[in-house]
């Protein structure tokens, strides 16, 4: 599938790559096809790119990569939902923000601990989780 994109231009997305949020993101119910794009080669961030609005991408990255021991249970009815059978089906990342600084570098990263994203990796199916917010903040800062 051939998608425009606002920051990517023109990209090419082989069909089983693309991951189906049923229920959205929260705040974009609307967006549920999205595809998962490498900032870098060397970097850790990926770029979350919607399929549905093509100004829409989110940056995410790896939880474990920013606080080692993340960990939560899946919900029993997201198991369900995603059709989760084996732990190492399931992929998890968080979303993550940048506060820009004045020479136009970011100067502050923060990511949403609270809200991670699971994903099937087998029939990449994926929603968001809502943590307990007194375990996980939302605005977590790393560097």
């Amino acid at each position: 599938m051939k998608v425009e994109t606002s920051r990517f231009g023109s990209i090419e997305i082989d069909d089983d790559k693309v991951l189906t949020f049923p229920k959205g993101i929260l705040g974009f119910p609307e967006d549920r096809r999205y595809a998962l794009l490498p900032h870098d080669e060397k970097s850790p961030f990926f770029w979350l790119q919607s399929l549905d609005s093509p100004e829409l991408a989110f940056v995410v990255i790896n939880p474990a990569l920013i606080l080692e021991d993340y960990s939560f249970e899946i919900p029993t009815d997201m198991e369900r939902d995603l059709d989760l059978r084996e732990p190492g089906q399931a992929e998890v990342l968080v979303l993550v923000s940048f506060r820009q600084g004045s020479d136009g570098k970011p100067s502050s990263l923060t990511a949403n601990l609270l809200g991670p994203l699971v994903i099937n990796v087998e029939n990449r199916k994926a929603m968001q989780a809502v943590l307990d917010p007194k375990r996980y903040p939302v605005r977590y800062e790393f560097s």
